[in-house]
Parts: structure tokens; C-alpha cells; sequence
């Protein structure tokens, strides 16, 4: 489980193919909580397990579901991504209930500034994300938790302060650009509660 601050900005420096997925190495890039074999930690919103860590690095194991379902397996080297290790019972929860299960990639349509607004990101989400999205709610983008400004439809828009742009990747993205989605999960706990109570027999 997670919150959904990032907590530092690391770099992909490597990923090898294999049979059963991926092998991945990440540059913690001085991060002072550095973890160890077997912790979780999100990845651009995707928990993976640290099969391999030192001062510098940490290596981790991506089965073919994971590089299929988020944009891991695509992600070009060097590229910069946002690092957060799992919550403990002691973790201040500053955002929301982050599970690192992403459940679909969406597209950037806008980011940048609006001139009355602030700095606006608009991404257009799949449907498994959107029918679980509401005003006012939550949605982890690449792994930041962020409240939902705007919807219309299957396009969602949030507003970014100066903090989270200098501390997470979010300012990096560009029109056309593919992000991680995990929608509230509580909505989804309430939705799949709704959808059996209307269908007993399903």
C-alpha cells in the first residue's frame, strides 16, 4: 500500500528482456532511503518488488501482465520516474490509499500553464479508470496521488502546484505522452459493492 507522494525522482538506466518479463535497474539517484531485497516500491505508480539493491541501483523483476498494463515496458532509458516506497502503520497519509495496481494507461491531451488557472494536466483515461472517477476525487497519475479538478467524460483534469511539479515527473509529460492510472480504491470498493447488490446472481 501507498500513499501516493512521491518521495524521490530516480532514473531507468536498464531494462533486459526475458522469457518471464523483465529485469529492470533503476539509479536510486541519492536517495537516502534506500531499500532492500524484497521491499516494494512504486515505480511511476507500479509496485515491484526490489529483487537486488546497492548504494546506487535497484533491480526489479516485471512479469509480461505488468509490462502489458502500464507504460514500464515502454519507457525509454534514462527516463526519469517517481519512487515511493511502501507505507508502514506509522506512515502519515498525506494523500490516499495508493495499491499500486495500475489499471490502465492514459493520454496526456494538455500540460502546462493556464493563464487564470494555475498549471493544468488533462489526460484522457480508459474506461476501467473513468467509470470510478469523480469531482473532487482522487486519482493516482504515475504514481502521484492528485484530486480531480474537472470531468467530461473520459477526460480528466487536475491541477498541479509548484511542489508537486519540482518533486515528481508530472512536469516532464507531453501532449501525446502515455501515463500509469489507479483510480480511488474505495470508489472501485463501493462500485463492485453497487454492482452485486443490483445483480445477486451475477
Amino acid at each position: 500500500m501507498f500513499t501516493g507522494l512521491v518521495q524521490h525522482v530516480g532514473t531507468l538506466l536498464s531494462r533486459t528482456e526475458r522469457p518471464d518479463g523483465a529485469r529492470l535497474v533503476v539509479g536510486s539517484d541519492g536517495w537516502a532511503h534506500l531499500p532492500e531485497p524484497g521491499d516494494s516500491i512504486a515505480i511511476n505508480g507500479c509496485c515491484l518488488t526490489v529483487v537486488q539493491a546497492d548504494e546506487t541501483t535497484m533491480h526489479f523483476d516485471a512479469i509480461p501482465t505488468t509490462l502489458g498494463l502500464t507504460t514500464i515496458g515502454a519507457l525509454p532509458l534514462e527516463h526519469r520516474v517517481n519512487l515511493e516506497h511502501a507505507a508502514t502503520p506509522t506512515t502519515l497519509l498525506g494523500g490516499h490509499l495508493v495499491q499500486g495496481h495500475v489499471e490502465g494507461t492514459g493520454t496526456v491531451t494538455f500540460n502546462g500553464a493556464d493563464p487564470e488557472r494555475g498549471w493544468l494536466l488533462r489526460i484522457e483515461a480508459p474506461e476501467a479508470v473513468s467509470r470510478f472517477m469523480i469531482e473532487k476525487g482522487s486519482i493516482a497519475i504515475d504514481g502521484v496521488s492528485l484530486t480531480i479538478a474537472a470531468l467530461d467524460g473520459n477526460r480528466v483534469e487536475v491541477a498541479l502546484i509548484p511542489e508537486t511539479l519540482d518533486r515528481t515527473t508530472l512536469s516532464d509529460l507531453e501532449e501525446g505522452d502515455s501515463v500509469n492510472l489507479e483510480s480511488d480504491c474505495l470508489a472501485k470498493m463501493v462500485g463492485k459493492l453497487l454492482e452485486r447488490s443490483q445483480n445477486p446472481g451475477g
